[in-house]
């Protein structure tokens, strides 16, 4: 009497986990799915203007500056044709002149607090960072 009901018990838990492996995947958002960590480019600029004590100007021509690197990353990421690698390089570049025109527009002092922002504890990789520059952790006690 316990065999059938053991192996009752064993069917239904196998064919749950089968039900659950054959789930199909959540789709992406469409076209935007990969700036799901991206605030939107007036945010953005609204939080730099914010910390770094921007002036108007500067916060408008953020705004600006941003929108277009979302345009062109959108664009780099929606080209079908573009193998991984020609895509990384073209993001890299995309990077480097939205640095520049950040470059221009922020004062050296607002560019140094925009680098430490993003490299301190609560910026990007910012945790990441933090944990390569301590080293590894410590032994444990030897007394334990």
């Amino acid at each position: 009497m316990n065999r059938p009901l053991l192996a009752a018990t064993l069917v239904l838990a196998l064919s749950g986990g089968v039900a659950i492996a054959q789930q199909p995947a959540p789709a992406p958002d469409g076209p935007h799915h990969f700036r799901h960590h991206q605030p939107d480019p007036q945010r953005e600029a609204e939080r730099l203007s914010q910390r770094l004590n921007l002036t108007a100007d500067q916060t408008t021509k953020l705004t600006t500056i941003f929108a277009t690197r979302d345009q062109q990353m959108e664009a780099i990421h929606s080209n079908g044709q573009l193998t991984q690698q020609d895509a990384h390089l073209q993001m890299r570049a995309l990077m480097k002149s939205t640095h520049d025109q950040l470059s221009s527009v922020l004062t050296p002092d607002q560019m140094q607090q925009m680098r430490q922002m993003r490299r301190g504890p609560h910026g990007m990789h910012g945790q990441w960072q933090g944990a390569q520059q301590q080293g590894p952790p410590p032994p444990p006690p030897s007394g334990l």
